[in-house]
């Protein structure tokens, strides 16, 4: 692997990288910069392509800079984002709309979450999410059937899930769940907005849920049954009856009371497994939702199964703790027995046959190959493989054929 383009983008170290659609790239660093570059394929040839080990003397050139956003990085939280499309299922990757969502921590308060519009730069929404929880480690923000979502992972372990709903001015906590007992580390949420699946300095693997709406309760009603209870057990006189207009006051009071309905956050978790491994971070689900990855302060990456919860490879070279970890994007699959694999996989544990070894061309694609020059072959194998890549705390980076 050699370097395309390489340049100083922040005076600290960088917390976070993505794409935005096919000639932006958006950094965030430790310097109180979120930065959206433009770096079309043509902008390469005037970039620097030695590795940053390598460089001596001048600072390298640097892509032109499109935004400059003054954020809050007092601590290790990266910015999350999403395109400002209601209803939309795509990623920024795939944003060709001109205008997203990007989520960081508030700029006074660390367990806040400022909201902010790009290529604007206004700030479009802050969430408050009230309690001690610390402060905000991880995020996530996304659109579910037209409202508005953000998921935080708090210091204290928390996971929270907030909506906004669509034309609505105040965001409601539909999820709030305490499954881990150390700080989340990451966490990411599958292509469909269905579930997350956080890690943390603990051992745990949890995958949540993503309400759109919290559960209602009846507090009131349960409290009059227990009370009606206590009364038939103290008196041995059986009820008298009310008649007339007495009965009317006491059938309206009766409703009245069922009739006041609480709402409440959902609490349960869908699946925790302890790993026994702790410190796992940079959880990333692959875009076709069958597998995740984490990068392990043990130096190790692991992939797991996003149904089952289940460990399915433990990846060995890194000699020092790894940082971060990402999947090459899936094509999309097409076919019956491609979804009815993909069924498989998702509603039952993994097994050597639900999960693939290598991409089968199909007989199109076969004579199409047979046609191809070698470097042709190997460029089409190389977009096609299920790669995944990690990154260590020593600048070493490891590249991976799985699944």
């Amino acid at each position: 692997m050699r370097p395309k383009a390489v340049w100083r983008a922040h005076e600290n170290a960088i917390l976070a990288i993505r794409g935005w659609g096919n000639d932006k790239i958006i950094t965030h660093g430790r310097d109180h910069r979120l930065v959206v570059w433009q770096l079309r394929l043509e902008d390469e040839q005037t970039l620097a392509s030695v590795s940053p080990l390598q460089l001596t003397g001048d600072t390298p050139p640097q892509p032109w800079m499109l935004h400059i956003l003054d954020v809050n990085t007092m601590n290790f939280c990266a910015f999350a984002g999403c395109p400002n499309i209601p209803g939309s299922n795509t990623t920024l990757v795939d944003d060709s709309s001109g205008t997203i969502l990007v989520a960081v921590p508030n700029a006074l308060l660390a367990e806040s979450i400022d909201i902010f519009e790009l290529p604007s730069q206004r700030r479009v929404h802050t969430v408050k999410p009230g309690g001690k929880h610390g402060m905000a480690m991880t995020l996530a923000v996304l659109y579910k059937e037209r409202n508005l979502v953000l998921i935080a992972g708090f210091e204290n372990g928390m996971c929270s899930v907030f909506v906004l709903y669509e034309n609505a001015h105040e965001w409601i906590t539909t999820y709030r769940g305490q499954s881990h007992s150390q700080p989340v580390l990451s966490l990411d949420v599958d292509a469909q907005g269905e579930y997350f699946i956080s890690s943390a300095a603990d051992s745990l693997i949890v995958k949540h849920p993503i309400p759109i709406s919290s559960q209602t309760i009846l507090p009131n009603a349960t409290a009059s049954v227990q009370n009606i209870a206590a009364t038939d057990e103290a008196t041995s006189a059986p009820p008298t009856a009310i008649t007339g207009i007495g009965a009317l006051f006491a059938s309206q009071a009766k409703t009245s009371s069922i009739g006041k309905l609480g709402k409440k956050a959902w609490e349960d978790p869908i699946k925790v497994a302890n790993t026994k491994h702790s410190g796992q971070q940079s959880l990333t689900i692959r875009s076709d939702g069958r597998v995740f990855a984490t990068a392990g302060w043990d130096s190790k990456i692991r992939v797991y199964a996003t149904k089952s919860l289940k460990e399915l490879a433990v990846l060995k070279w890194h000699q020092v703790g790894v940082y971060a970890t990402a999947f090459a994007q899936m094509k999309p699959q097409t076919g019956s027995a491609s979804a009815d694999s993909g069924k498989r996989l998702q509603n039952s544990p993994p097994t050597q046959e639900d999960v693939p070894d290598a991409v089968v061309p199909t007989p199109g694609e076969a004579v199409e190959m047979g046609v191809m020059t070698v470097k042709d072959r190997r460029l089409r194998r190389a977009k096609n493989t299920h790669w995944v890549v990690a990154g260590a705390k020593d600048g070493k980076l490891s590249l991976w054929d799985i699944y």
